[in-house]
C-alpha cells in the first residue's frame, strides 16, 4: 500500500517529517524518500531502499542536509518516490499511494504525444511520475490533479509541495484516506492520523473524497470541494491501520474489538482462551474474549528485535520463514487447551498453516482460527494489499476452482461469497481441513459494517463480495460538464 507525511510551518519542520513520515512504516516495505523546499535552497530530496533496514536507519544521518519549513514523505511498497518536477506550473515534488492498473496504457498515449519518462524502475513505468505527467497537462494543478482522476483505473491519493505549501487530493472515491492535524504555527496532512499525536498535531478533519486543498503555514484552503461518494478500503480497519489511526473519524482498534465482540457472543464454540495473532489480530480477540467469555492470553508472541516487518526477502518461500520465525509459541499456555486463535485474514494461507501446525506441536488440544473479516474470494484491483499477482493465489479461489473446474461464472462466485449459502460453507470447511484446523470461522461481512458504523454502499468491500462502483460515473456525477 504505503502511506505519506508531510507538514508545512512558520518554523523548520524536518524534525517533524522525518519522525511523522516514520510512522507510516507499517503501510510499506519497498522504497522510502523524504523531501524539503526552502526559499533560498530549493528541493532538497533523498530516496532509500528499505527492504532491508528501518526507514529510521536510512534517513537519521542525513537529516541535517534538509532544510525548510515545508516537506513531505513517503513510505511507498511501489516505486522509487518523491519524484521531482520542473514544470509550467512550476517547480514541485510529487508523492503518491496509489495503485495504477492501466499504467501502460496511459504511459503509451503519452509516449504518443511526445512525452517521455526518465524515472524507470526495474524498466517499469514509474507510477508517480505518471501522475506527474498528467497533473502538467493541466493548466493548473486543479485541473491537472482531476485528470489523473480520470485517467487512471484504480485509485490514487497525492501530496505535492510547491513553493506555495502543499497540496493534498485524495482519491477520487477515498478509497485511501488523507488526514489533515494542525499545531500553532503548522499544518500537516497524514495517511495515517497516529503520526500526529507525539508531534503535538490535533486531527482536523479527514480530507473528503475527490477533495483537493492546499495547507500553508496560515491554514487550508479548499481547493475543490469532495465528491457525491466514498468507497474507503474496509481492509483499512481490518488489517492496515494502525490501532490509534481513525479514519472517518472511525478508531481502528474500536472497530477490531466491536467485530470481535460480536463474532464472540454469536460463537458457540468451546474453548478455554483466546489468543491474537500479532500484531492486527489481537484487538478483535480482545472483542471475541469479551464477546465470548473466555480469558485472553498470550499463547503466541511477536520477536520483533531481529525480524522487523521491513525485512522481506526476494523469494517467497524465504517471506513465509520469514513470517514464521516471528512468531514464538508459548507451550505453558498452548498445553492441553483449546486456542482460539484470531487473525486478520486469510489469503494464501502458508502461514496460518505453519502456525497450526506449530501450536499442536506446542501442546494444543484444539486450534480455533477466527478470521477478522469475510474470505477473500476477489482480488482487490484498487489498493492492492497483497502481493499476489493473480486471484488464484488466493486459497479461496484455489478451493473453488478445485470444486467447480477453471471456468467460473460470476454468479457461482458469488455464492460462494455469500455467508450461509451450501457453497460457502463448503469452502470455509474445505479452507479449514487444508490448514488443519479444529473448527475455522470467519467475521460476516454484515458484522464487518456493522462495527465500522457507516453505510455499507460507503466502504469498499469487494474483494469479500465482488461489489464495485465505477469511478467514471461517480466523475460525471460531480462534473456533467465534462
Amino acid at each position: 500500500m504505503g502511506g505519506f507525511f508531510g507538514s508545512v510551518g512558520k518554523e523548520p519542520c524536518v524534525t517533524d517529517i522525518f519522525y511523522g513520515t516514520d510512522y507510516h512504516s507499517h503501510l510499506g516495505t519497498k522504497r522510502a524518500g523524504m523531501v524539503t523546499f526552502d526559499r533560498e535552497n530549493g528541493f532538497n530530496r533523498v530516496i532509500h531502499s528499505i527492504e532491508r533496514d528501518y526507514f529510521r536507519s536510512k534517513f537519521e544521518d542525513q537529516l541535517d542536509g534538509f532544510i525548510g519549513n515545508s516537506g513531505v514523505g513517503v513510505v511507498s511498497d511501489t516505486d522509487p518516490q518523491p519524484i521531482i518536477v520542473n514544470s509550467h506550473l512550476g517547480r514541485y515534488a510529487v508523492v503518491t499511494v496509489a495503485k495504477i492498473n492501466n499504467i501502460r496504457e496511459i504511459a503509451e498515449e503519452l509516449l504518443a504525444k511526445k512525452m517521455h519518462f526518465s524515472e524507470l524502475s526495474a524498466n517499469r513505468v514509474n507510477q508517480t511520475e505518471l501522475v506527474a505527467l498528467l497533473i502538467n497537462m493541466g493548466e493548473t494543478f486543479v485541473e491537472g490533479i482531476n485528470l489523473v482522476y480520470k485517467k487512471i483505473k484504480g485509485s490514487c491519493s497525492m501530496l505535492i509541495l510547491t513553493d506555495n505549501g502543499i497540496i493534498a487530493a485524495r482519491d477520487y472515491l477515498g478509497r485511501t484516506p488523507i488526514v489533515l492535524g494542525h499545531k500553532p504555527g503548522a499544518y500537516a496532512a497524514a495517511s495515517e492520523s497516529s503520526s500526529f499525536p507525539n508531534l503535538d498535531y490535533k486531527e482536523l478533519r479527514d480530507v473528503g473524497p475527490g477533495e483537493i486543498v492546499r495547507l500553508t503555514a496560515d491554514g487550508v484552503e479548499v481547493l475543490q470541494k469532495a465528491a457525491t461518494r466514498c468507497q474507503i478500503c474496509s481492509f483499512l480497519w481490518v488489517y492496515y491501520g494502525f490501532p490509534a489511526s481513525s479514519y472517518e473519524g472511525i478508531n481502528v482498534e474500536h472497530v477490531r474489538e466491536e467485530a470481535g465482540r460480536i463474532m464472540g457472543e454469536e460463537d458457540t464454540t468451546e474453548a478455554d482462551c483466546v489468543c491474537g495473532i500479532p500484531d492486527s489480530g489481537v484487538g478483535h480477540a480482545l472483542g471475541y474474549a469479551d464477546g465470548h467469555g473466555i480469558p485472553y492470553q498470550r499463547a503466541v508472541l511477536k520477536y520483533t528485535p531481529t525480524w522487523p516487518r521491513s525485512f522481506t526477502p526476494g523469494n517467497q518461500s524465504r517471506r513465509d520463514l520469514v513470517a514464521r520465525m516471528k512468531l514464538i509459541p508459548n507451550p505453558t499456555i498452548l498445553k492441553n487447551k483449546d486456542v482460539v486463535f484470531c487473525d486478520d485474514s486469510i489469503v494464501r494461507g502458508t502461514q496460518l498453516r505453519d502456525n497450526v501446525r506449530t501450536f499442536f506441536e506446542s501442546g494444543a488440544k484444539g486450534v480455533h482460527a477466527r478470521i477478522s473479516c469475510p474470505p477473500l474470494v476477489y482480488g482487490c484491483p484498487f489498493i492492492g494489499f497483497t502481493s499476489s499477482k493473480s486471484d488464484m493465489e488466493l486459497i479461496s479461489r484455489q478451493i473453488i476452482r478445485d470444486f467447480e473446474g477453471e471456468d467460473v461464472s460470476s454468479e457461482t462466485l458469488g455464492r460462494y461469497a455469500t455467508t450461509g449459502t451450501p457453497e460457502y460453507e463448503r469452502m470455509v470447511e474445505e479452507i479449514g481441513r487444508r490448514l488443519g484446523l479444529s473448527t475455522l470461522q470467519f467475521s460476516k461481512i454484515e458484522t464487518l459494517v456493522n462495527s465500522i458504523g457507516m453505510p455499507k454502499e460507503k466502504i469498499c468491500t469487494h474483494c469479500f463480495d465482488g461489489s464495485s462502483f465505477d469511478p467514471d460515473q461517480a466523475y460525471a456525477c460531480d462534473h456533467p460538464e465534462s
